[in-house]
């Protein structure tokens, strides 16, 4: 079964993953090879370039192919800065789960007692939603990003190519999102909504009186040192060193390539616009899950996962995947898409083993099987001796 969980909708790389039944230990691999020749079969099936970062009790390991500029042929680096996407939403989730454990709000909270009035219209009433059913997407919210007139603007060729610079506010996503029904009542089923997360973005402000980037950046990114890891706002680059990203601006992975680096991430807010690197990520994650983040109560109710619908073997916590790989091991993270970029960052339940990697393409490549590779040792079944396409392949 196939979920996107990427912010881009229609354009995003979808993640496959299996989980079910135990969890089994993932073992130490000093062994990367797998996850290299993974990696190089995301090359030949398009990507443009792929860089990867995983630790485990042997140290850290990289890999990269690929090209990171189509115009220079320059590679791609174990340094390079991505858009990290949706892997946003687990600091969003993270901050509103301290707030918690300082006594600041609960999780029962409605969005109503924080945002009077806000989430209201055409059946939304956030007067029966709580910050839990945003975090795990439960509330009902629709997904801005499958809005026709929003894709069209902000994610096709011609609209992205005219309003790539444009500033979206929170309050313009949320008024497109209540032009649509909710997709259900609060609580009684799930559905993946960026909404939720920029709604909570808006609850973080309201708590704190500071904006959700400032609260990530005092909370997450300086006590742990995550120093590739940004929050752009408005800025429209990507700091360096990082690599060109690469899209069709299209619903199909056929025709002409564009180069999507320079855009306004406003348009995602704290569904998705965070800037990171492979290295920081794992980090993250690894800190999160060993909790060194959150109190073990926190902890707990980040990885209470609820189903989701047609999609058996994959669950939901708040603001984290729980994915069951098919050797058995047990991984939580989050993946990622947005405009030339597709991210996918996970550890052991003990935080101890770690991987990130992004591709520098939206429109192709199976990040699930580099996940396979690393953590099962489970190899392309593609030959290896399948030469990649040439590095100018599809662009202008």
């Amino acid at each position: 079964m196939r979920v996107r969980t990427g912010l881009v909708g229609a354009t995003a790389v979808a993640v496959a993953v299996t989980l079910a039944g135990p969890a089994a230990a993932a073992p130490a691999r000093s062994d990367h090879s797998p996850t290299r020749q993974a990696v190089e079969a995301a090359v030949r099936d398009g990507v443009p370039g792929v860089t990867a970062t995983a630790v485990d009790r042997h140290g850290a390991w990289s890999a990269t192919t690929g090209v990171g500029d189509l115009r220079t042929g320059a590679p791609r680096s174990a340094a390079d800065r991505y858009r990290v996407g949706s892997i946003t939403k687990t600091f969003v989730s993270t901050v509103l789960l301290q707030l918690e454990a300082e006594g600041r709000l609960s999780l029962d909270d409605t969005v109503d007692h924080w945002l009077p009035g806000v989430v209201r219209g055409n059946g939304n009433d956030g007067t029966r939603i709580t910050v839990r059913q945003l975090l795990n997407h439960t509330s009902g919210l629709f997904n801005y990003t499958t809005d026709e007139d929003f894709l069209a603007t902000h994610f096709f060729k011609d609209g992205f190519l005219r309003h790539r610079y444009d500033t979206v506010t929170p309050e313009q996503i949320l008024a497109v999102a209540l032009s649509h029904k909710p997709d259900f009542a609060p609580g009684t089923s799930w559905n993946y909504s960026n909404t939720n997360y920029v709604v909570a973005g808006m609850v973080i402000e309201k708590v704190t009186g500071r904006s959700y980037a400032s609260e990530i950046r005092d909370r997450i990114i300086k006590p742990l040192d995550l120093g590739a890891t940004s929050v752009p706002g408005t800025r429209v680059t990507v700091p360096r060193p990082s690599s060109r990203a690469y899209s069709k601006l299209a619903a199909t992975a056929t025709g002409p390539t564009y180069d999507v680096t320079a855009l306004n991430p406003s348009m995602a807010s704290s569904a998705g616009e965070m800037i990171s690197d492979s290295a920081d990520l794992n980090r993250f994650y690894s800190a999160l899950l060993r909790g060194r983040l959150l109190p073990r109560k926190q902890l707990t109710e980040m990885r209470t996962t609820v189903g989701i619908d047609g999609a058996p073997d994959m669950r939901y916590g708040l603001g984290l995947l729980e994915l069951k790989l098919s050797c058995g091991v047990q991984v939580w993270g989050h993946d990622g898409g947005i405009h030339g970029s597709s991210s996918f960052a996970v550890t052991t339940a003990d935080g101890r083993h770690s991987l990130a990697l992004n591709f520098n393409g939206d429109w192709t490549g199976d990040s699930e099987a580099v996940v396979e590779a690393e953590f099962c040792g489970k190899r392309p079944a593609q030959p290896l001796d399948v030469p990649p396409p040439p590095s100018t392949a599809g662009r202008l």
